[in-house]
């Protein structure tokens, strides 16, 4: 009984094969379908979105009701497009979640959510996440719209192209940034832009190197572009990657330390900084990295690092 209610639910059978969609997208009633339009949303993956309040932090507005205010709606239009996304990626890549041991627990790959379903639903949401921009700025309806571009032509295209596909994943990191920047209206130094951007294409090259090693040799089924990556190369984008942004830290740390006197704040959180970049890299060395939120939000260490550095910042942002 239990086997056939999770064949019917589109979950692998003792053979581990999976059901295609049912024709009405899911089996278990109206409650069923609600939970699984949701686990299609990702809200685990919302904590990504935090970035929007980077730029708005670093430049010292986020006291200020109308700054914190438009970096809120951006958060909210992020994670708009972001779930609109994923709505749709679920629905074009449905065969290849299928063939993965663990997407093809998703809502779409195991027949709870239909093709038609997801693309319907993530259409809606990406429409409403340009017009929750506008209540911000009409710029960051246009971040945002840049940022469905690049997700866009992602999925179609830049996905299967090596090392490009770990500049567009980036990428989306970055955008997300400028988003909240646009959206509160502050400029981004160069220093904090680096950071930003290597920062990002740290945890992507950490990303692929799990996967690489996860899939092993059915790999290239699931994504094209590790077929031509090694561990060793993966490893060598960490390296340099990770390398770059802990030293434009440092100096965006002593840039922001100019003319200011006392407690070295800025100075001081170069130390929470780097070792929570080393701690990430360990546990991209170990195997992990797959999932970068379900580390952010699960590794103890990485936490309470976290939270030392955005004390030590906060306090010589907005206190010293």
């Amino acid at each position: 009984m239990a086997e056939e209610i999770g064949t019917q639910l589109g979950r692998p059978d003792p053979a581990g094969r999976i059901p295609a969609p049912s024709p009405n997208g899911h089996s278990g009633g109206h409650r069923a379908s609600i939970r699984s339009l949701i686990r299609t949303a990702r809200p685990r993956q919302w904590v990504k979105n935090v970035l929007v309040a980077a730029a708005p932090a670093a430049a010292g507005v986020l006291t200020h009701g109308t700054a914190l205010w438009h970096t809120a709606i951006a958060f909210v239009a992020f994670t708009l497009a972001a779930s609109g996304t994923y709505f749709l990626n679920d629905s074009f890549d449905v065969e290849a979640d299928r063939r993965h041991p663990t997407k093809r627990r998703r809502p779409v790959a195991a027949g709870e959510v239909s093709v038609r379903t997801a693309q319907v639903v993530g259409v809606l949401l990406i429409v409403a996440a340009i017009a929750v921009g506008f209540a911000a700025s009409w710029r960051l309806s246009v971040a945002v719209a840049a940022y469905l571009a690049l997700t866009t032509s992602y999925s179609i295209w830049l996905k299967h192209e090596a090392v490009i596909d770990l500049g567009a994943v980036a990428g989306g990191f970055v955008v997300r940034m400028i988003g909240g920047a646009v959206a509160v209206g502050v400029p981004i130094s160069n220093w904090f832009f680096i950071v930003a951007s290597f920062g990002s294409l740290f945890v992507v090259a950490g990303k692929r190197h799990a996967e690489h090693r996860e899939l092993g040799s059915s790999r290239a089924d699931h994504r094209s572009t590790l077929a031509h990556y090694t561990t060793a190369y993966l490893g060598y984008v960490v390296a340099v990657s990770s390398g770059v942004a802990m030293v434009a830290y440092c100096l965006w740390a002593f840039e922001k330390a100019r003319g200011h006197s006392g407690v070295p704040w800025f100075e001081l959180s170069i130390v929470p900084f780097v070792l929570g970049v080393l701690r990430y890299a360990l546990i991209v060395d170990s195997g992990g990295g797959a999932a970068p939120e379900e580390i952010v939000l699960g590794d103890r260490s990485l936490q309470l690092m976290g939270v030392a550095w955005a004390i030590i910042v906060a306090v010589g942002l907005y206190v010293a």
